[in-house]
């Protein structure tokens, strides 16, 4: 390989950690067989007995997909490379394809590195990826009026994204343009296969792609620059609100936060919204953050006096003893068997072969028997809370509630961070750790960078 290679392979991937593997997302075409030839010399030069696993996805949308992954499986033979073709097999939507295929696409990979113990997948993603992403993200916000831009969207994607709080999407290519790694290609006589739907107008992505290409190197460039900054801005201000939780927010109860009225005090108040936000979709077990104006209003209300008032299924309290936070009791889920995750909230193992056993909320009757201590807050507030956390019934009996006197070894009950529960960009990494800390929720697993850089 020439030197120019031996120096792009090193630049980058020299900064990740391959101790425990990884598993490279490979369909063929130019950006991910560049990223698994780069990465096999590296390896190669490095780290030798690194476990690499590249895998095709065959999403089964179009007539040659099948023969593009067995491409992929001879080059990986001609390199030496384990190689796995997964296909997303059932019906597929009639609307949201895009999104439903990425969902699939990562959770089939995903699948590949747990049954491989891996932790880590890389992905061909580069700047011209990027790009295109910052730009629909952009035209997106625009046309719905948000003005949430410069702190979170506009960064793009990130260089790591923890995947459903178990696996590490690495994205090591995001720095390079798609014309470079094609060069790396064509130098070592390596073909690619272009899917016809990167150029099909019916969907978003390859509009924005045309468009781009029509703009100047500079224009590019240029609005990749923003995206770092505004990926800086976002660090930052997930930093602040992180610190705002750590020193502002406690759990008096299972299910109820309460936050110290100091977090009212004039100061850094965007990153207090931005806490706000976080706690009130945790709480209410909601993926995305409340709209950003109506945060912004409920804080300035509550900043005015006490009030009661609900945001993303969250009851805001507001009282001289603190601000608690706690989920309604409307549209909690009906009564259901197995390991699930329930309400958004909780991730719920149960050791049940005989079916016996349900998982539903406490309910107001059974909470109010619970015995929840002294002084940590409200009695009432507390029973409140709880009588929206999941126990376990048989027969419609409440048989308890998980660390409130039911001492099941048949019931594991974990919260979860669930704006970032799926995605956690690397971007967020501080707020998520602050509120898994909070509520009790498993650790997030280090990032694979060398110091753990957020990048």
């Amino acid at each position: 390989m020439l030197d120019t290679e031996l120096d792009l392979s090193t630049n980058l991937f020299s900064h990740i950690d391959f101790a425990g593997g990884a598993v490279a997302a490979v369909s063929g075409g130019s950006d991910s067989t560049a990223l698994l030839l780069l990465l096999k010399h590296h390896l190669d030069r490095t780290a030798p007995a690194t476990r690499l696993l590249a895998v095709t996805i065959d999403h089964g949308l179009r007539s040659g997909s099948a023969a593009e992954a067995q491409t992929v499986a001879k080059l990986c033979a001609t390199l030496g490379i384990s190689h796995r073709i997964l296909t997303w097999s059932g019906p597929k939507p009639s609307t949201g394809l895009p999104a439903a295929a990425r969902e699939a696409r990562y959770r089939l990979l995903a699948e590949a590195a747990q049954a491989e113990g891996i932790g880590m997948i890389l992905t061909g993603h580069t700047a011209d990826d990027q790009a295109e992403t910052v730009l629909m993200r952009h035209a997106r916000d625009e046309g719905q009026g948000h003005a949430e831009m410069a702190g979170r969207g506009l960064a793009g994607m990130a260089p790591a994204t923890l995947y459903d709080w178990r696996e590490w999407i690495v994205r090591p290519l995001l720095g390079l343009r798609r014309a470079a790694l094609r060069d790396v290609l064509r130098r070592q006589n390596v073909g690619w296969a272009d899917d016809p739907t990167n150029i099909d107008a019916a969907f978003e992505r390859p509009r924005v792609r045309a468009a781009l290409a029509c703009e100047s190197v500079e224009h590019v460039e240029g609005m990749l620059m923003l995206a770092g900054q505004a990926a800086l801005e976002r660090r930052q201000l997930g930093a602040s609100a992180a610190d705002l939780i750590d020193r502002f927010a406690s759990q008096p109860a299972i299910g109820l936060i309460r936050l110290d009225p100091c977090l009212l005090s004039p100061g850094d108040e965007r990153a207090a919204v931005y806490a706000l936000r976080i706690l009130l979709a945790t709480t209410g077990g909601i993926a995305f953050l409340p709209d950003q104006a109506r945060s912004e209003a409920l804080f300035g209300r509550l900043r005015a006096g006490f009030l009661c008032a609900t945001l993303s299924r969250t009851v805001v309290d507001s009282r001289r003893s603190g601000i608690f936070l706690r989920r309604e009791a409307r549209g909690l889920p009906a009564a259901a068997a197995g390991s699930i995750l329930w309400d958004g909230r909780r991730r719920i193992t149960l050791n049940d072969s005989s079916s016996a056993l349900l998982i539903a909320s406490l309910g107001t009757a059974a909470a109010k028997r619970l015995a929840t201590g002294e002084g940590k807050a409200p009695p009432s507030l507390m029973r409140a809370a709880l009588a929206a956390e999941p126990a376990l019934w048989q027969a419609g009996e409440c048989l308890g509630l998980p660390g409130y006197g039911l001492k099941s070894a048949m019931v594991e009950v974990r919260p979860v961070v669930t704006p970032f529960g799926r995605f956690l960009p690397s971007f967020d990494l501080e707020p998520a750790r602050a509120v898994a800390g909070l509520i009790g929720a498993a650790p997030v697993p280090p990032l694979p960078f060398s110091g753990h850089s957020a990048g």
